[in-house]
């Protein structure tokens, strides 16, 4: 997965917010369909989202996600059980 739709994106945001919301802080990664996503790259999707927003005056169709080359994987990693 390199991207999300705004339905998916706007999802994991409201997970995000309600996890601060209960713990005080931003959790370390986001999980979208089995996607793990660090909190690095959900703050970096977050910003330029907000970007396009301010510049554009409309949200994306989808969002792409980040990269974090440092951490060993390209777009997100698969949980599995």
């Amino acid at each position: 997965m390199e991207e999300l739709t705004l339905k998916q994106y706007r999802r994991m945001v409201d997970e995000v917010i309600e996890f601060r919301k209960l713990n005080g802080k931003m959790p370390k990664y986001a999980v979208v369909e089995g996607c793990k996503i660090s909190r690095k790259d959900y703050l970096n999707m977050i910003e330029n989202v907000n970007k396009f927003l301010l510049e554009t005056g409309r949200n994306p169709g989808r969002v792409e996600i980040g990269s974090t080359h440092e951490r060993g994987y390209k777009s997100c990693e698969f949980i599995t059980h």
